[in-house]
């Protein structure tokens, strides 16, 4: 008997947990849809969590230094032959750069040297939200 009890209780535990996790996920029907201006600041934010802001402050043809990081000081990132470079979401190349612009830039991490290479440099505002 007691172990019916038990059961009965596991069971009604795992009833009530299921239920509350499932409570978590249903969207409130007044919430804001991702259409509006600024879409949903949280998904365009996320896709930029691993980038690295910054303004530019000198631009080589092999380099770019880049000021006002979260690093507190400059910040240099080699620059490669398939480095990508967009504007306003679409294709861009070095030329189109100037000092002064607000830059995310995508890097790996060199191990032996420990060069930060630059994959990607994003500036000016993507339409889609997202870094291509």
């Amino acid at each position: 008997m007691k172990t019916r009890a038990l059961f009965a209780c596991g069971i009604l535990g795992c009833v009530l947990v299921a239920g509350s996790g499932w409570a978590q996920v249903v969207q409130s029907p007044n919430a804001p849809d991702a259409s509006g201006r600024l879409e949903n600041a949280i998904s365009i934010g996320g896709n930029y969590q691993n980038y690295i802001y910054g303004v530019i402050k000198k631009i080589d043809k092999n380099e770019l230094i880049l000021d006002k990081t979260s690093y507190g000081n400059d910040q240099v990132f080699k620059l490669q032959h398939n480095t990508k470079f967009i504007r306003d979401g679409k294709r861009s190349s070095l030329a189109k750069l100037k000092v002064g612009d607000m830059v995310w830039v995508d890097a790996k991490l060199k191990k032996k040297t420990e060069d930060k290479i630059a994959r990607k440099v994003i500036t000016g505002v993507a339409s889609t939200g997202h870094p291509r």
